[in-house]
């Protein structure tokens, strides 16, 4: 890392009561099957954090404590008798699950007052297949309502609050996640991005988030989801506090499960078999439309030099596609997902924005502005068919236009938002900056979302690194190679 690289952004000494707050599933795991640590210390150490912390963020809306405890016990007991080469990845680890996800025995509301007393019989795909990891959930956490805004807020949980200030928000839809990995109390955890609700909350809280290509993680099991081709827009991933564990997760989560229409069988690479002096970088400093301030630009030139004095060729360049994000994404979902968000907010019912935005304003309805706001517009897009598929044929071509630009070894480094984490409720009056995230999901390519530091006010940094479809190793690969240059997750100071 170059001088100026060590100068311009903030470390800390961690402020974290104990060591193992600071580490990687897979390191955590290691000591686990090196017998320097139990699970069940690691996993008290994690319930203390988050008892801790979660006053402040309202991120974890239902713990299972006790459970935990006791599957740890029974880890403990297979560690002693078992062939560690016969033990899953994360045998013994922490984790949490986004609450969209169904945990059987737990609620499963998507943060939707009219489903709030839904209890999920069985648990999602994703979720299984974390738990044969050897994954030990520690609880549910906060979401948007019916996922599909960029704050943390519902009229069932509250608000979730930023882990580095309680003052801004901590991103959506999976808020929750991000808060509570950003906090210290959990290793990693499960999320869904329809466009940008991995990606969002990992930068706002200062940790790492992986939106896979399209397709290859099954999204069966979340309340709400998409359905037919928009299965591909939505996806789910982890968000984690170190990279090396994502490589990891996506293996286990991906691969078809009979019910995801849309997932498919792929080849996965190995993020070690990426050499940066064989990667291109393109550097693209916004999106032509909304502008992006001059820290985000400042930390994207730093990662930049950073991948650049590993080897990497960089080009600095714009996509002339990208300032038409927002249209060419609200007309691929829309397209492609044949329930209408409103008919989801009136669980199946007619949704009428004007007359649910007077009872909001008699504070009588049981939804969030944002929510009312995004069925409104929903109704207006309808309105203009022709220019739908005018959008929809703009972002075919884009696809095209990338996968060609990118390559087997290129990358494409592009801002993560406007700005830092914002304060809470600033989004509603700047309500479509998040189209920095959202425009991958319409092109289905996948994007690591990676810290870069604080800024001087002890806020996170970060970076959007995409590639081409099917390239998760090398955007990952990508990450860890920033993570070493910048330290990655740096812990808050309370």
């Amino acid at each position: 890392m170059d001088a100026d690289t060590k100068t311009e952004y903030t470390t800390r000494v961690s402020p974290l009561p104990s060591p193992l707050l600071s580490l990687s599933g897979l390191a955590l795991a290691r000591l686990l099957r090196n017998r320097e640590v139990t699970s069940e210390q690691v996993v008290d150490v994690h319930i203390a954090r988050i008892r801790e912390v979660n006053g402040r963020l309202n991120a974890v809306v239902h713990e299972r404590f006790d459970e935990a405890r006791v599957e740890a016990k029974r880890a403990d007991e297979a560690l002693r008798t078992t062939p560690h080469d016969e033990l899953p990845p994360f045998f013994g680890v922490p984790c949490t699950i986004k609450e969209t996800f169904a945990f059987t025995g737990l609620p499963q509301t998507g943060g939707l007052v009219a489903h709030k007393d839904f209890i999920a019989q069985h648990d999602a795909i994703t979720v299984t297949r974390l738990r044969k990891a050897g994954a030990i959930p520690l609880g549910i956490t906060n979401v948007s309502e019916l996922a599909m805004w960029m704050e943390c807020f519902n009229k069932v949980y509250g608000r979730t609050n930023n882990a580095y200030d309680a003052a801004r928000t901590a991103g959506g839809s999976s808020g929750g996640e991000g808060a509570i990995i950003g906090a210290g109390a959990s290793p990693f955890g499960l999320g869904s991005d329809i466009g940008g609700s991995i990606r969002m909350p990992a930068f706002f809280n200062g940790v790492f988030g992986h939106k896979p290509t399209g397709g290859l993680i099954p999204n069966s099991g979340q309340f709400p989801s998409a359905e037919n081709d928009a299965l591909r827009i939505l996806a789910t991933g982890p968000l984690a506090r170190r990279a090396e564990d994502l490589m990891p997760l996506v293996r286990i989560l991906a691969g078809p499960d009979g019910e995801d229409a849309c997932c498919r069988s792929m080849e996965l690479g190995d993020p070690a078999s990426v050499d940066l002096r064989s990667v291109t970088v393109y550097h693209v400093p916004d999106n032509g439309r909304i502008g992006v301030s001059e820290d985000l630009r400042a930390a994207q030139r730093r990662a930049v030099r950073a991948l650049a004095l590993r080897g990497a060729r960089v080009v600095t360049t714009e996509i002339e596609g990208f300032s038409r994000s927002l249209e060419i994404w609200a007309a691929t979902l829309q397209a492609q997902d044949s329930t209408s968000f409103g008919s989801r907010l009136a669980s199946g019912g007619t949704f009428h924005p004007g007359r649910e935005l007077l009872r909001w304003a008699l504070r009588r309805s049981p939804h969030t502005l944002p929510a009312i706001g995004l069925a409104a517009l929903e109704i207006l897009a309808k309105s203009a068919p022709g220019l739908q598929q005018d959008f929809i044929a703009e972002g075919n071509a884009l696809r095209g236009q990338l996968a060609s630009l990118l390559g087997e070894r290129g990358v494409l480094l592009f801002p993560s938002y406007s700005q830092v984490a914002p304060r809470h409720y600033w989004p509603l009056l700047f309500p479509v900056q998040w189209m920095y995230t959202a425009i991958f999901n319409a092109l289905e390519v996948p994007v690591t979302q990676v810290p870069l530091g604080l800024d001087d006010r002890g806020i996170p940094l970060g970076v959007q690194v995409a590639a081409r479809h099917g390239n998760d190793h090398v955007t990952i690969a990508v990450a860890m190679a920033l993570e070493e240059a910048f330290g990655g997750w740096i812990a808050p100071k309370s």
